[in-house]
């Protein structure tokens, strides 16, 4: 027996699986535009649904995950969800990502926070919720403290975490993948690591591990003067929930919630995931809508 779709905003949104289908094809033949960033790297980017923002509706950002791109299906999902609840829903790649320029092994932390806050400030106007995926969780708080510091609070509608691999080049991988890992990238300058999600494998230079060490949160806590929701699956094999839990503790506001799914992996994208990450997308957008 299926599992009904959580009550609230979008109820009907599980049992709609044709739409989101259709919504998917769409996305797959619209083409993106492009942003020029710093070192002449072309950012691949979409915005979907409304388009110029209605003023004062919310709109969202995605921010994906370490070699993910910008049409898998919780970024489809969202552009569905922008298309029917009339918000504007902007996503992008990473260099070295999906269809942006440059390669994937000259990325950093740094310059793909960078390119995020050149894609928020230049193509994502307005209020927005903040969507991180797994590394894009990371992006997504320090883009915020970003914002934070440079007196832009007011432009954070929320931020939504999906198994935030926060503070992830030394807690999820230096600290994690053990001698053999730490000794090929100081000696060989890289890593080459299996992948459960690609035939490649994930590189991971020393130059990311020691770039990720300027950026990292979790021991020094962040206050958020917004809502923040983490979704974390409780089988995640990659980004496991005590790490989602000391992300929790180091997030200091008074909105700051923790949903465990029972079951739940790390890409978190069963029907009933996706209807969850539509609904508190809304509730968060609708609050936001009604603070201007």
């Amino acid at each position: 027996m299926r599992k009904k779709a959580p009550k609230g905003l979008l109820p009907d949104f599980a049992s709609n699986v044709e739409r989101l289908v259709e919504s998917m094809s769409h996305s797959a033949q619209k083409s993106a535009e492009y942003l020029e960033t710093s070192g002449d790297i072309a950012i691949a980017w979409l915005n979907d649904g409304a388009e110029p923002v209605p003023a004062g509706r919310c709109g969202t950002l995605w921010l994906g995950g370490f070699k993910s791109d910008m049409r898998g299906s919780k970024a489809e999902m969202l552009a569905h969800h922008a298309h029917t609840t009339d918000r504007s829903f902007v996503r992008f790649d990473y260099s070295g990502h999906g269809e942006s320029g440059g390669e994937f092994v000259d990325g950093t932390i740094s310059s793909w926070l960078d390119q995020a806050q050149a894609v928020f400030t230049r193509c994502a106007s307005g209020r927005r919720v903040l969507i991180g995926s797994s590394m894009g969780g990371w992006i997504a708080l320090l883009l915020a403290k970003r914002l934070i510091e440079a007196g832009q609070a007011d432009r954070l509608g929320g931020l939504i975490l999906i198994a935030p691999a926060a503070d992830m080049t030394k807690d999820l991988m230096w600290d994690k993948y053990g001698d053999e890992f730490r000794d090929e990238v100081m000696r060989l300058g890289r890593y080459e690591r299996p992948s459960e999600y690609s035939d490649e494998p994930y590189v991971i230079t020393r130059a990311l591990i020691e770039d990720g060490a300027q950026h990292l949160l979790l021991d020094h806590g962040l206050q958020m003067p917004c809502p923040v929701r983490i979704l974390q699956g409780e089988d995640d094999p990659d980004v496991p929930w005590q790490h989602a839990l000391k992300t929790y503790h180091a997030l200091n506001g008074d909105d700051v919630m923790l949903q465990l799914i029972k079951h739940g992996d790390h890409r978190l994208s069963s029907e009933d995931n996706l209807a969850l990450l539509a609904e508190t997308a809304e509730t968060l957008c609708a609050r936001a809508d009604q603070s201007v």
